[in-house]
């Protein structure tokens, strides 16, 4: 599967076209709704939040709620774009007042210089604009759909938040996922330690009284997904690579780990790897899950367990420090309208793009065309693999 979106921060829309989705899987606009209401919660989110009331239209490969096997193609309007219509709009402008309106200033901690580097714009709206994080919009969405594939063959996933500002969760056990995605559903910083949810909640108050900003730690957790997905015998076909790959392609995103990771640099080996064990029932298992459901780049039946650092949004009310690209001047950067805190919301959009390396695995390893194949074909491996 593959996908490819378009569309600017404060442009008319949000698009995104999935190839390789297969035909039978049921799909509705509610199914990604929900994924994206979700994104949109969270103590620290700023007024945007309150003007966009994401809602996607399918605009094809779906027939009476059912994937068709063809490209399927979402929207999101971007409710805004009225009031940038002039800014934002497709159609050329008078050349003067273009000038007038250029960003000239580069934030530190964006893309907006590097990027007006790359490209040669002298204006780096340009690059803010494709740069925000609010493209994670139709991500979210994509993810939606890979977790329709992934639900129709047993895989579960939820995502929660550990750390925010230096805050950690302390309570971090959980019965089952279907708890953890309540209780954390719950939490308006989506943490599963009610007190340290407080806690969180007071730091991104206070950052925003100052006009500072603060990041944190989100997790991702998987069940259900069958042994030996992915390969060891080639570096780009790794999943556990391709999961990392998929963390860090997230605005602000500056670290990841799987299952202690860096952790096992400060343990012996015979505290980091998982025991082996057999029986009847459950077929192979592990004493442990410190590898986080994945060796050699392949699952191995355990939980898949993946950890993203977001850093502090870039963005401040106080703004550091830059250099006018056109007199070469220090100025203040510019500011933009953004988040105090984003972190909650980040971890719905880490949850999505693990959903989406996941399914991709699914479909290369056990078929393409339907699902009803892929679900057959799963079962037959999932009996394989425990009587090996």
């Amino acid at each position: 599967m593959r996908y490819l979106t378009a569309g600017e921060s404060h442009g008319p829309q949000l698009t995104a076209i999935i190839e390789g989705v297969p035909a039978g899987l049921e799909l509705t606009a509610e199914h990604i709704n929900e994924d994206l209401a979700r994104r949109q919660k969270g103590h620290g989110r700023g007024r945007r939040m309150q003007i966009e009331k994401d809602q996607v239209q399918i605009k094809g490969g779906v027939r009476h709620g059912e994937t068709l096997g063809s490209p399927i193609a979402l929207v999101v309007e971007n409710k805004d774009f009225t009031h940038w219509r002039n800014i934002m709009g497709a159609d050329p402008v008078d050349h003067d007042e273009e000038i007038k309106r250029q960003i000239t200033k580069p934030r530190p901690g964006h893309a907006d210089l590097n990027g007006a580097i790359k490209y040669g714009h002298r204006d780096m709206r340009n690059v803010l604009e494709r740069s925000s994080a609010r493209e994670t919009t139709v991500r979210v969405a994509t993810g939606a759909v890979a977790k329709q594939l992934l639900k129709a063959v047993g895989v579960n996933i939820a995502c929660h938040v550990l750390e925010i500002g230096g805050v950690k969760a302390e309570k971090t056990a959980y019965e089952s996922l279907t708890e953890l995605q309540e209780k954390t559903e719950a939490s308006p910083v989506r943490c599963l330690d009610e007190e340290a949810g407080q806690k969180m909640m007071k730091a991104i108050d206070d950052a925003k009284e100052n006009g500072d900003s603060i990041g944190g730690v989100v997790e991702v957790v998987v069940e259900g997904m069958p042994t030996a997905v992915g390969s060891y015998v080639h570096y780009d076909r790794k999943l556990d690579s391709k999961l990392a790959a998929a963390i860090m392609s997230i605005n602000a995103f500056k670290g990841v780990e799987i299952g202690v990771g860096f952790e096992a640099a400060r343990r012996p080996g015979s505290e980091v790897h998982d025991e082996i064990l057999w029986d009847e029932q459950n077929g192979y298992t592990r004493k442990t899950n410190n590898a986080g459901g994945l060796e050699g780049g392949m699952t191995t039946g355990m939980p898949i367990v993946v950890r993203g650092v977001m850093k502090p949004i870039p963005t401040l009310y106080k703004p550091l420090q830059s250099v006018d690209i056109d007199t070469k001047e220090p100025f203040a950067a510019s500011i933009e309208r953004s988040d105090s805190c984003a972190v909650p919301a980040a971890a719905v959009v880490a949850e999505s793009v693990i959903a989406w390396e996941l399914a991709s695995a699914i479909i290369d390893q056990f078929g393409a065309d339907r699902i009803q194949l892929i679900q057959e074909n799963v079962k037959k491996h999932e009996e394989y693999a425990k009587q090996f």
